[in-house]
C-alpha cells in the first residue's frame, strides 16, 4: 500500500495575542519611519488579561505615542469591548524603550569594509546583527507559494473578512486555521487531507451553527473542491467551545509566529523574528531579499523549488555565504546559478533597503497573514522583474 506524503502549515487571524503583539510592534515601527525614515527600531510587545508591554531600543529624531498606538492597533483588530476578554480602552500599556546600543551602532553606520577603504559607494553600511536568512519559492500557487500555507492564509484571513462585514456577527478576533495536503509521487499537490478551522465566538451561538456557517463562508470560498474528497477531514472547534481567546486566553508576544510569517515551515527560517525591526537588521531585509531571488529563479522556469541561505556577520556589509539549493529541480547548473545571482543582485543591507524602499511604513499590514507571496500589498520583494534577465542570461 502506497504511504500518503502529507504536509501541514497553520495560520492565525490578527486577532491571536502573538499576532496582536506583532502589529503593535510594527504599527510603532511605521509610525517611526513615517517621521523619520532613518530610524533604528528593534521593539518587541508582550500582552495578556488586561495588559500590553512595549519594550526595545529605539534611536529616532521623531517622537511617538506608544499608549495611542497601541490602543488604535488592538482597537482596530476588533478587541474594543470588555465582555471580549480585552479592551483597547481599559486595558494597562506599560512602555519600557532606550537608545539603540552604541556598539552596534558602530559597525551599522560604517561597516568593516568601509572602514578598511574596501567598499566607497554609498552602500557602505554594515549588517544590523550576524544570522542567517533563507528564501523559497516554489510553483505549487500563483504567487509561487507552499499550498498548504497559501491556503491556510486564506482560510485566516476569511475568517477576519466574515467577521468584520458581518456576515458571521458572532464570531471574534482570536482563530486559527491549519491545511493539510498530500502529494503526489511527483512531489505535486494531489488532494487536501484534512482542513481545521478554530474560531472565537460569543457564548450565545452553538457548535452546530458555527460548523455549519465556517464550512460554508470561510472554507467554501477558500478551497477548491476539486482538491476536496469524500475522505477529507474537516474539523471545526474541535475542543467544542471557544469563547475565552485573545490575550485573555493566552498570552502574546512578538515574533512568536515566525513559521506562519514566511512558509508555514515547508521551507528553512533562519531563526529571527521580523516585527518591530528597522531595515537595517536583516533578519527582515535579506530574509524578503532571499525570497525575491528565489521567486524570481522559479518564476523563470530554472527551477521547480528553490531555497536561498544568506548569512552575515554584524557591521560587515558583504554576506559571509550564499547558497543555492533547487532540490534536483534545476533547469541549468546550480552553481552557475549561484555565481550569476552572486554578480548581479547586491545583497548588502544599504542596497537591498534602496532596491526595496524599505524605510516606508508598510510594516503593520505584513504582520496578519504572512510576509511572504503577498501580492495583494504590492511588496517590492515579491515583484517579478529579475525573470525576464534570469531567463535571457541562461537561454530560456
Amino acid at each position: 500500500m502506497k504511504k500518503k506524503k502529507l504536509f501541514t502549515s497553520e495560520s492565525v487571524t490578527e486577532g491571536h495575542p502573538d499576532k496582536i503583539s506583532d502589529q503593535i510592534s510594527d504599527a510603532i515601527l511605521d509610525e517611526l519611519l513615517r517621521q523619520d525614515p532613518q530610524s533604528r527600531s528593534a521593539v518587541e510587545t508582550f500582552c495578556t488579561t488586561g495588559f500590553v508591554m512595549v519594550i526595545g531600543e529605539v534611536t529616532t529624531k521623531g517622537y511617538v505615542d506608544i499608549q495611542s498606538i497601541v490602543r488604535d492597533v488592538v482597537r482596530d483588530i476588533g478587541y474594543d469591548r470588555a465582555k471580549y476578554g480585552f479592551d483597547c480602552d481599559t486595558c494597562a500599556v506599560v512602555s519600557s524603550i532606550h537608545e539603540q546600543s552604541p556598539d552596534i551602532a558602530l559597525g551599522v553606520d560604517k561597516s568593516a569594509e568601509a572602514k578598511a577603504g574596501e567598499i566607497t559607494d554609498k552602500y557602505d553600511t554594515g549588517a544590523g546583527d550576524q544570522g542567517m536568512m533563507f528564501g523559497f519559492a516554489c510553483d505549487e500557487t500563483p504567487e509561487f507559494m507552499p499550498l498548504p500555507i497559501s491556503l491556510a492564509h486564506k482560510l485566516s484571513k476569511r475568517l477576519a473578512e466574515v467577521r468584520k462585514d458581518g456576515t458571521l456577527p458572532y464570531l471574534r478576533p482570536d482563530g486559527k486555521s491549519q491545511v493539510t495536503v498530500e502529494y503526489d509521487e511527483n512531489d505535486r499537490p494531489s488532494r487536501i487531507e484534512a482542513i481545521v478551522v478554530s474560531t472565537q465566538h460569543s457564548p450565545e451561538v452553538s457548535l452546530d451553527v458555527i460548523r455549519e456557517d465556517v464550512i460554508k463562508h470561510v472554507i467554501g470560498p477558500v478551497i477548491d473542491p476539486a482538491l476536496m474528497d469524500a475522505d477529507t477531514k474537516i474539523f471545526v472547534n474541535p475542543t467544542g467551545r471557544f469563547v475565552i481567546g485573545g490575550p485573555a486566553g493566552d498570552s502574546g508576544l512578538t515574533g512568536r509566529k515566525i513559521i506562519v510569517d514566511t512558509y508555514g515551515g515547508y521551507a528553512r527560517h533562519g531563526g529571527g523574528a521580523f516585527s518591530g525591526k528597522d531595515p537595517t537588521k536583516v533578519d527582515r531585509t535579506a530574509t524578503y531579499a532571499a525570497r525575491y531571488v528565489a521567486k524570481n529563479i522559479v518564476a523563470a522556469g530554472l527551477a521547480r523549488k528553490c531555497e536561498i541561505q544568506i548569512a552575515y556577520a554584524i557591521g560587515v556589509a558583504r554576506p559571509v555565504s550564499v547558497r543555492i539549493d533547487t532540490f534536483g529541480t534545476a533547469t541549468v547548473d546550480e552553481d552557475e546559478l549561484s555565481e550569476y545571482i552572486l554578480e548581479h543582485v547586491d545583497l548588502r543591507p544599504a542596497a537591498l533597503i534602496e532596491k526595496f524602499d524599505l524605510r516606508r511604513p508598510i510594516y503593520r499590514a505584513l504582520a496578519s497573514y504572512g510576509h511572504m507571496g503577498r501580492e495583494d500589498l504590492g511588496v517590492s520583494w515579491e515583484a517579478l522583474d529579475l525573470a525576464d534577465e534570469l531567463r535571457a542570461a541562461f537561454g530560456k
